[in-house]
């Protein structure tokens, strides 16, 4: 009952933060006006549109529903009029100082930005409030839809970007004249808007990007022998080290690459370029490492440069598409992490037979270079915040106005070290703090740990029990490479119909849990596959039989794989990259650490029991907690939420909170580039 009762009080605090906000946002009230500055609003930027038509044609605006259009009646210099609709933005209209503020003086003009700017941010700092609000009480997802419905503050559709704003801050284009934002919602420069054509483009060059440092990841696991015989390396627990290295690197990246590729100053294009040149460099210098240590600090590097597309990859397919189609691009881009190490050990596996090992480091660092290369010419950048930004920085120099910015620009402008180490720190900390993450990320990282603990198996089975060639036995893992190409299409649309059907019987309000049907089938088919691989290879059976256990193994991984990352994004779109990260982690050291035990457990329980225990981990992992959660999976995700909802908006109410008080009785701060540019144009 006190539950219930605790419901209403926060439906009812939200219904009243609601209403009196939407006050404050359609018209100042007079206690605010008195108590707080009054920006441009609509009278000041009809008076400024007044003085603009001597040059220009004279507009007059009067704002409609919908996705905020703005109906423009031009008055053209003959008099007629001209009725044109266009998406809130300001065509036609001048940046310059002087087309904004006329002949007003320096000491008014920096007045106003100040209010605009003290307008705008107590804005975004009441959103994060009413945020807070919905965290206070369990709300499930029926009711925070309708109550998203009746409160356009609570920004569920917000863009999955580090600012609580809709449409990049085109909403606050009526009161801030100087804030540069997208041409319209059709504006042809935004990534959603590009052609079909160019946007299959992109995703391809970040599919071959996240297939490369996969690749690089089990390349020389044929070659282990012959570099094992140069350098002296008798331990098997070191040659499994120096294979699986790589995938350690991959562990601590995501730490620091999500924070870079997430800034306004540097974006996705950068981040991923400069990783495929550094593995491009570690790759190629592998080829040349004399012993041992070289060779192992050497393939971490490059682990460590590798990894950016695995972490940067999903962020930029959700750039570029819209929630239905992107789930196509997300299983092109999924089959990176899986195809890649099945295919180089079939290309490695007959270099190693003709040539020295020091040719698959080689050849792969020629197919690196080319993918490099045709990526930095060809490769576009896709982050909305740091495309804005270079308009504004390109603006700023046309116009001479230094003090052009984006929202983003004005919401960062003073961020300190404690929310750089928060957001360095959040996946981290989600991982020990969300059961979800932790109980689905586990699952995950142990079947990613069985799939290379499978891999490093293969010559000692194909080789050893079965006496085939290293060429030969590189063949043998194109059954999974069969498997996963298999599974892509299949689970896909296996998995969109559930999703579909489900949101259908719950009157169209979709949940994240309606992704996870499928995970249990995955669960018993893994353990199926592996059981399957290790009784056919301790049998002898014919090397059909194990090819097929691992072709099935490597079918349900691959629902394993779209599974959990479709449901770690639509769990908290605003903190899916710290969700995909904080999983990543785990499957990484898990990637890592398993195959080093291989040799270790298979000498004592043999290929048929070893991975009938393996078999065994994945059905108590892949059935018993998905079960769980298609229950009670709603009620434990909106708990972790709250929490972490609560932390992230602590952190932006005190970044708002610190921008303001800079702000009040002081000029607008020009953001650092805009100093850049008025330095240039001076």
């Amino acid at each position: 009952m006190s539950g219930e009762r605790h419901s209403e009080d926060v439906k009812l605090s939200r219904s009243s933060s609601s209403d009196s906000h939407n006050t404050i946002s359609s018209s100042i009230g007079s206690d605010y006006r008195r108590n707080t500055p009054v920006p441009l609003g609509e009278e000041d930027l009809e008076k400024d549109t007044l003085r603009k038509s001597e040059s220009h044609g004279s507009y007059h605006t009067s704002n409609s529903m919908g996705r905020r259009k703005r109906s423009l009646r031009k008055v053209t210099s003959s008099g007629e009029s001209e009725h044109t609709e266009h998406s809130l933005s300001r065509y036609n209209t001048s940046y310059s100082v002087k087309e904004i503020y006329g002949d007003k003086s320096e000491r008014e003009i920096e007045l106003e930005r100040t209010k605009t700017r003290n307008t705008i941010l107590t804005e975004l700092s009441h959103r994060v409030d009413t945020e807070n609000e919905y965290n206070k009480g369990d709300v499930s997802d029926e009711e925070k839809q309708s109550l998203v419905q009746r409160d356009e503050n609570l920004y569920e559709d917000i863009d999955d970007v580090p600012v609580p704003t809709k449409d990049n801050g085109a909403e606050f284009t009526d009161i801030d004249p100087e804030l540069v934002t997208w041409d319209g919602d059709d504006d042809p420069a935004h990534p959603r808007n590009w052609p079909v054509s160019q946007k299959c483009w992109q995703t391809f060059i970040v599919a071959i990007y996240t297939l490369i440092s996969p690749m690089s990841s089990s390349v020389c696991s044929p070659a282990m022998a012959k570099i094992a015989k140069d350098f002296g390396m008798h331990s098997t627990i070191l040659q499994a080290f120096s294979v699986s290295i790589m995938v350690l690197a991959w562990a601590l990246g995501p730490i620091f690459i999500a924070p870079l590729s997430e800034s306004d100053k540097i974006g996705r294009r950068t981040v991923l370029n400069v990783s495929i040149w550094i593995i491009f460099i570690f790759n190629l210098v592998c080829g040349f490492a004399k012993n041992t240590a070289q060779l192992c600090v050497f393939r971490f590097l490059g682990g460590l440069g590798g990894c950016a597309a695995l972490n940067v990859g999903a962020g930029t397919l959700a750039d570029l598409w819209d929630n239905k189609p992107r789930q196509f691009a997300m299983a092109a881009y999924s089959l990176g992490p899986q195809l890649g190490p099945v295919i180089s050990p079939v290309i490695s596996g007959f270099i190693v037979e003709n040539c020295a090992w020091k040719w698959v480091f080689f050849v792969l660092a020629i197919f690196n270079g080319v993918v490099a290369a045709v990526g930095t010419v060809f490769f576009r950048e896709t982050y909305s915040p740091k495309l804005l930004r270079q308009k504004a920085d390109r603006l700023r120099k046309e116009t001479g106005n230094p003090h052009l910015h984006t929202i983003y620009e004005m919401a960062n402008a003073n961020k300190n070290m404690k929310t750089v180490i928060s957001t360095m720190t959040r996946p981290l900390g989600m991982l020990a703090t969300n059961p979800m993450i932790l109980g689905l990320g586990s699952f995950m990282a142990f079947i990613y740990g069985f799939m290379y603990l499978m891999i490093v198996t293969f010559p000692r089975v194909f080789e050893g029990s079965y006496g085939f060639s290293v060429g030969i036995t590189g063949l043998m893992f194109l059954p999974m490479g069969l498997g996963y190409v298999l599974a892509t299409a299949f689970w896909t649309w296996l998995i969109d119909r559930f999703y579909a059907k489900l949101t259908e019987r719950n009157n169209g309000v979709p949940k994240p849990e309606y992704r996870l049907p499928c995970l249990c089938f995955s669960g018993v088919g893994t353990a199926v596959g592996l059981i399957w691989y290790g009784w056919s290879a301790q049998k002898k059976l014919h090397w059909i039989m194990p090819c097929i256990g691992s072709g099935l193994f490597a079918f349900f991984l691959t629902a394993v794989f779209q599974t959990i990352q479709n449901y770690l994004i639509d769990m908290n779109p605003r903190l899916s990259a710290s969700a995909i990260a904080a999983a990543a982690i785990m499957r990484s050291v898990f990637g890592f650490a398993l195959p080093l035990a291989a040799n270790a457990m298979y000498n004592r329980l043999n290929y048929g029991w070893g991975n009938t225990m393996c078999g065994f981990l994945a059905l108590a992992l892949g059935v018993p907690f998905p079960l769980f959660c298609l229950k009670y999976g709603e009620h434990l995700r909106n708990w972790a939420n709250r929490r972490a909802n609560r932390s992230l908006a602590n952190l932006e109410k005190e970044n708002f909170d610190r921008l303001k008080a800079k702000n009040d009785g002081a000029e607008a701060p020009v953001p650092p580039a805009a100093k850049t540019a008025a330095k240039t144009t001076t």
